[in-house]
């Protein structure tokens, strides 16, 4: 189920790393390139690989995984780190 998120879907706003749009995104894991948390052009593709892997299309859903996408950990510095934390973190939520 290939689930795409747009902007807006989202319960907040984010920058726009315009000078690196075109450079490679999150396309699964692993992935060891570094997570950009202040560009929309980074989050739009972790977020929507996140609400496809719960299988997911309820906006309450994605707006819970911006919340602890927002509150999540600076050690947390991959791409892949920040998937596994998000993914992780609202499995849990969810199971509650």
């Amino acid at each position: 189920m290939a689930i795409t998120v747009k902007a807006s879907d989202l319960k907040f706003r984010y920058p726009r790393d315009v000078a690196n749009r075109e450079e490679p995104k999150f396309v699964g894991l692993p992935d060891p390139a570094p997570f950009n948390r202040h560009d929309l052009y980074e989050i739009l593709p972790i977020l929507s690989a996140v609400m496809d892997k719960l299988e997911s299309v309820d906006g309450k859903v994605l707006h819970l995984v911006e919340d602890i996408l927002n509150d999540m950990p600076s050690f947390i510095m991959t791409r892949g780190e920040v998937f596994d934390y998000l993914q992780g973190s609202v499995t849990e939520c969810l199971r509650r």
